[in-house]
């Protein structure tokens, strides 16, 4: 799902803005928990259900933390990361 369909799907739903938004924990909906955050990173599909999330340069130099970052493989994309709160 991309972005802009994400968006169109919520628009859909007519809700109001105060509307919880909680997020399941796998496919079957085996546990769900409530979204705390979004932000943006890169993104590398392993498979067509899995992969890895690889943190901006930008964000690294932000935090200050050079250890801690692996770069983005070249055919990563950017993608929006929905947090859990648990």
């Amino acid at each position: 799902m991309t972005l802009a369909e994400l968006r169109a799907a919520l628009d859909a739903l007519n809700l109001p803005d105060d509307t919880l938004v909680v997020i399941a924990k796998d496919a079957e909906g085996n546990g769900h928990s409530p979204l705390v955050d979004a932000d943006h990173a890169m993104y590398r599909a392993d498979t067509t259900w899995l992969g890895e999330r690889y943190m901006p340069e930008a964000q690294r130099l932000a935090e200050r933390n050079p250890d801690d970052w692996t770069q983005a493989p070249d055919d990563a994309v950017p993608a929006v990361f929905l947090w859990p709160t648990n």
